[in-house]
């Protein structure tokens, strides 16, 4: 396992799956299971602390999840709660805080790490839905993808554009769409572009926002072929 320190708030660490095979975790488990991935967090967050030492887990953590060809990236910030209880004031690279609405989303610490949920507290964690971005060189190819790529339900697409690069954000419902079409989903889009190893909050903190969802039906209409 890789651990990058992005600074005090923040820790970044790439886990092969052959190292999570290792560790007695299946691949597929560990999307499907929410137990077996809570199990997997904590271990590799135990490593995490014992190589940062001045990285205690002591309030409410975000966490992003991207799943690239060979493994997970795995980015873990702390934030605070406000005062009015409302929002999570999660610090960014740049130094400033965005605030993130507390809502059905954010869960209670595992009970098994903190004790039981009465005793918990304020310390919440934060799990973003699982979610992969696909990286285009040529708009083009985004084009072409959105005339051949069907209506999905369940499916929510942004696009961004960062670094030179046309950045597809893909983000599934769970209870919409069954493993099997998801996998279906992705080997479509994968046909067009490739995964790119940019996180969420990168993509959303500097990358340019061209369409917040729907945006393959909307390439398709702003842009026919004849």
């Amino acid at each position: 396992m890789e651990i990058e320190r992005i600074n005090e708030n923040t820790v970044k660490f790439y886990i092969s799956y052959l190292d999570i095979e290792d560790r007695g975790f299946d691949r597929e488990e560990i999307w499907y299971n929410r137990e077996k991935s809570e199990q997997l967090f904590w271990q590799v967050m135990d490593e995490v602390n014992y190589n940062e030492d001045d990285f205690n887990i002591d309030g409410p953590l975000w966490i992003q999840v991207q799943a690239l060809d060979k493994g997970l990236e795995i980015v873990v910030t702390k934030a605070q709660i406000s005062k009015d209880g409302q929002n999570l004031e999660l610090p960014t690279e740049s130094g400033k805080t965005i605030d993130l609405p507390v809502d059905e989303k954010i869960e209670s610490l595992l009970d098994e790490k903190f004790g039981n949920e009465e005793e918990i507290d304020d310390d919440i964690i934060a799990m973003e839905d699982l979610s992969f971005i696909i990286s285009f060189s040529d708009f083009e190819d985004i084009i072409q993808l959105s005339h051949y790529f069907p209506l999905v339900e369940g499916l929510t697409d942004g696009l961004y554009h960062y670094e030179d690069k046309f950045l597809l954000l893909l983000q599934f419902d769970d209870e919409q769409l069954t493993d099997e079409e998801q996998e279906d989903v992705l080997s479509q889009v994968l046909e067009f572009g490739q995964e790119s190893t940019v996180t969420i909050h990168v993509l959303q903190e500097y990358g340019k926002e061209i369409f917040e969802d729907t945006a393959l039906s909307q390439v398709k209409h702003h842009f026919p072929i004849d």
